[in-house]
């Protein structure tokens, strides 16, 4: 079978199943298969692929049909230009949270900061924050000991200076300059994807009106020994105003919002 062919037939068997991806799946994960760049598999459409290849081609295929995130096909995601290593056992990385390194950059923060990821799940946060102010040690919790198992491999592969903690959110009482958290914001009634429906559900969702993890999180913030100048945090704009009010009642004030993240500071600092 010829590239071609084999992109023709496998775009049409995700198309049928309701991919909207579909020619763009299928060229990555021909790209994986033959360790070819795009315009090189794009230029010579009549390459052949070896059974090997079609072999397991074939059943990323047919995972893919069942709405299976490419990422857990691909054992890897993309976040803000670097790729980690993912699995079931972590949230697949979201372009919108992107956002939150942009904001965390403009800071004024001190020389080396640290700063703490927490709800860290791949660790594609704080490892990103890490890797991107220079100086930066980062500090990544979570509950989950298999999230973390996920997250020590991609602060191995990607040589960040991060340390990795079992925490249940701030119980471990970090010492930072910075939080970032990206805590399951979803309410429980929330309709979502089919692909995010393969995505660990207490990852996801947080109580009926979604804030359950927030409102814990920002009474331990309270209660930090020393608390962090700044707290980066994402959720759905209809949570916003109410999350703002828990910060408040913590001690903090909103800086500005984009998207999904909020910023808070201090009232001390």
């Amino acid at each position: 079978m010829t590239v071609q062919e084999f992109l023709k037939e496998a775009t049409r068997i995700l198309r049928e199943a309701e991919i909207s991806s579909a020619r763009l799946d299928c060229i990555i994960l021909l790209e994986d298969a033959l360790g070819l760049e795009r315009a090189a598999i794009l230029a010579r459409p009549e390459t052949e692929v070896t059974q090997p290849q079609l072999s397991k081609l074939n059943k990323e295929i047919a995972q893919r049909t069942k709405h299976v995130p490419l990422a857990y096909i691909r054992g890897e995601a993309p976040f803000y230009g670097r790729d980690f290593i993912v699995n079931a056992k972590v949230l697949v990385p979201r372009p919108e949270t992107e956002i939150m390194i942009e904001m965390l950059k403009k800071l004024p923060l001190p020389a080396s900061p640290s700063v703490a990821d927490i709800g860290t799940g791949s660790g594609c946060i704080g490892i990103t924050a890490a890797l991107e102010l220079p100086g930066a040690q980062a500090e990544l919790y979570d509950i989950d000991a298999e999230a973390l198992e996920v997250a020590a491999e991609n602060v191995r592969t990607l040589k960040a200076n991060a340390k990795i903690q079992e925490s249940d959110l701030l119980e471990a009482k970090p010492t930072t300059d910075v939080i970032l958290a990206n805590l399951p914001y979803v309410p429980e009634r929330y309709e979502i994807n089919r692909a995010a429906g393969h995505e660990p559900k207490h990852a996801i969702f947080a109580g009926e009106d979604g804030l359950k993890l927030y409102r814990k999180f920002w009474g331990q913030v309270a209660t930090l020994p020393q608390k962090p100048q700044f707290v980066l945090t994402e959720s759905l704009p209809p949570q916003h105003n109410d999350l703002s009010l828990l910060a408040k009642h913590s001690g903090y004030t909103l800086v500005t919002i984009q998207n999904l993240i909020q910023v808070f500071r201090s009232a001390s600092s």
